[in-house]
């Protein structure tokens, strides 16, 4: 008995018993027992019949007693990975990032959008720009902490997993200005995470801090570190940390944070890059003054104790940086672990090194000035960026101090005519 013949055994049985059931109640009951029996009887025999046949095509499974021919499925092509290697069968989810007109916002938009997502951006607009936002992406002006605007972003755009950028980043500020720190950073993002719990986006990447560790007594700086933050930016950043860590705890939920240390460079492609109305970012106040758009620059402090006397830290190209966050949403997407990750080199750089190769780079002098220390700078920060290399897979492709500031000089010669008005 091959299949066609015990489909047609099964309607003929099928129409026959209806038709007793429109008989009497006892009638009925019979047939339902003489259907139930012989429709498993006759299961079995369809089953023995098609692993007779062979496998079949995946459009022939599924329920119901009748199969309609189908055409072979199309094959889709695979996205363009950049060098980020994508899992094609995952399901590619619209991405909304928070902050994505400033200056690593920017780049991640790049990173995800050349993975395959699609993208949305909200931003206030108070230190991005608007132009740093491709007119093709679509962009939400507005609060991240405003939920009534998140909720009907996440709707409106079928938003899966939220990267959240936007911030306060100056540790001087955020010593002046604690308060400011405190709802930027922390009540804003308690507000954007009730909003994703509230809608069902249930993977969020972090935009975190080094500066959570405050002094670490031991270099490198692992994610073990005790967390001692010694400025309300620091503090802001863990107290957002703590919020994810009770939120995935009772809902359904998972994060990665990403502790950056210190984020440089720009696009290599010089398609982007920092550009903020007032530097801050060391080799952005250098290359600046290397161009002489700026007066100079100041070290703060020559009385600490590392090698020079001047501060260390560990710099990371932002595009190797924003990778990070594409390859964070893809192992959350693969069911993996809600991490907390440091994103660094490995090796530490003092102010006075970072000068000297600016001006070895950009062939330009400039005059550099010696000032007191800035409240809340710890003397040295050295990202251990091991635990982000294994759970990740992560490789910064763009490491070299020299790479980074020639990155960077390339972006602000060709950006020196966009002034401080543009938006």
């Amino acid at each position: 008995m091959n299949i066609i013949d015990v489909q047609y055994i099964d309607i003929t049985l099928y129409s026959a018993v209806c038709r007793a059931l429109l008989k009497r109640t006892l009638a009925r009951a019979l047939a339902y027992v003489v259907l139930t029996i012989c429709l498993g009887v006759l299961r079995q025999a369809r089953r023995g019949a098609r692993l007779a046949a062979g496998p079949r095509r995946a459009c022939e499974s599924g329920p119901g007693l009748f199969r309609s021919a189908c055409q072979p499925a199309r094959r889709r092509p695979a996205p363009r990975s950049h060098g980020i290697q994508l899992n094609v069968t995952s399901k590619i989810d619209t991405v909304l990032i928070t902050g994505g007109a400033g200056y690593i916002g920017s780049h991640g938009v790049l990173a995800f959008r050349a993975a395959g997502h699609p993208v949305v951006v909200l931003d206030d607009l108070s230190t991005g720009r608007r132009s740093a936002v491709g007119d093709d992406v679509p962009f939400v002006l507005g609060d991240a902490g405003d939920r009534d605007l998140i909720g009907k972003t996440l709707r409106d755009h079928g938003v899966g997993a939220v990267v959240h950028f936007a911030g306060s980043v100056v540790v001087p500020e955020s010593v002046a200005d604690p308060l400011k720190y405190y709802w930027n950073n922390t009540c804003v993002s308690r507000n954007l995470i009730a909003a994703c719990v509230e809608h069902g986006v249930r993977r969020f990447i972090f935009s975190s801090t080094a500066a959570v560790y405050g002094v670490p007594e031991v270099m490198p700086v692992a994610e073990t570190t005790p967390t001692e933050p010694i400025n309300p930016y620091g503090a802001s950043k863990l107290m957002t940390e703590w919020i994810l860590r009770d939120t995935a705890a009772a809902h359904d939920f998972s994060y990665v944070a990403l502790r950056y240390f210190n984020v440089s460079g720009a696009d290599p492609e010089g398609r982007r890059g920092q550009n903020s109305r007032t530097a801050t970012h060391l080799i952005e106040v250098a290359t600046r003054a290397a161009l002489g758009v700026q007066d100079g620059l100041d070290v703060y402090g020559d009385d600490y104790d590392t090698p020079d006397g001047t501060c260390v830290r560990d710099y990371i190209h932002v595009s190797d940086l924003a990778a990070a966050h594409v390859l964070a949403l893809k192992h959350l997407n693969a069911g993996g672990d809600t991490a907390v990750l440091n994103l660094g080199n490995g090796r530490g750089h003092s102010v006075r090194e970072v000068v000297e190769t600016v001006r070895r780079v950009t062939g330009r002098d400039f005059p550099v000035r010696q000032a007191p220390r800035r409240a809340g700078d710890p003397a040295c920060l050295v990202a251990d960026a091991s635990a982000a290399r294994a759970v990740l897979g992560w490789q910064p492709r763009r490491a070299a101090l020299e790479q980074q500031i020639a990155d960077a000089w390339n972006w602000r010669q060709k950006c020196q005519n966009i002034t401080a008005a543009e938006t």
